[in-house]
């Protein structure tokens, strides 16, 4: 007979959130402890859901409903996670740059990354380099992801760079950028410690600078 925690495993690769949500309380009320929940149910699971999207198994339309599977989960863990920071792989500040109101692509990355075990803080759009900064001295984040969607609104990403260097911070934090018109060169010439061209790139690459 599979337990609680397989169930939870089988039901998020299957996007079925409702499920999840359910098996999540039902296994709390067992016993299981929130680490175990989230590491060996809802983050393996969203590991081969990752895995499958690289293989070309699954497209995005699966990705997103176990990503919604996942949030469920949290959903149903948040209270017993509050204050466990220990649990999660690392803390990741994210938003989207000034003048830029788009946040489907970045809060899609948020996602994929709070599905991989890592507490995310998104501080959403329209974002100006004093703000990322000041999310960085407040959050203490080992990551800072900055997004743009428009041609007009990356060169913000230079602002912020400039930023964390002028108030000693660059050193304390792995920078990560994307968005449709970002590229590999652009990361690189604004100092950019990555760059993800999607969300389950994201967060492999997420994984690879921390060496999780």
């Amino acid at each position: 007979m599979r337990n609680l925690l397989e169930e939870i495993y089988d039901n998020l690769i299957e996007g079925k959130a409702q499920e999840v949500k359910g098996l999540t309380e039902k296994a709390l009320s067992q016993g299981f402890s929130p680490a175990m929940i989230l590491q060996k149910g809802l983050i393996a699971a969203m590991d081969v859901v990752g895995w499958r999207f690289r293989q070309n198994e699954i497209y995005i339309p699966d990705v997103l409903m176990s990503s919604r599977a996942m949030h469920a989960g949290l959903y149903a863990l948040k209270p017993h996670l509050e204050n466990s920071r220990e649990i999660f792989n690392a803390r990741v500040v994210i938003g989207t740059v000034a003048g830029d109101l788009h946040d489907i692509g970045k809060n899609y990355v948020a996602m994929m990354l709070q599905g991989a075990g890592y507490q995310v803080i998104n501080i959403g759009i329209d974002i100006p380099p004093e703000e990322f900064v000041a999310a960085v001295e407040e959050h203490q984040p080992e990551i800072l992801g900055m997004s743009a969607l428009l041609t007009t609104t990356m060169q913000e990403m230079h602002g912020t760079m400039e930023l964390l260097v002028e108030k000693g911070l660059r050193d304390k934090v792995k920078v990560i950028v994307g968005g449709a018109p970002i590229i590999r060169e652009f990361a690189q010439g604004v100092g950019a410690d990555g760059y993800a061209p999607d969300a389950v790139s994201a967060v492999e690459l997420v994984k690879k600078l921390l060496g999780s």
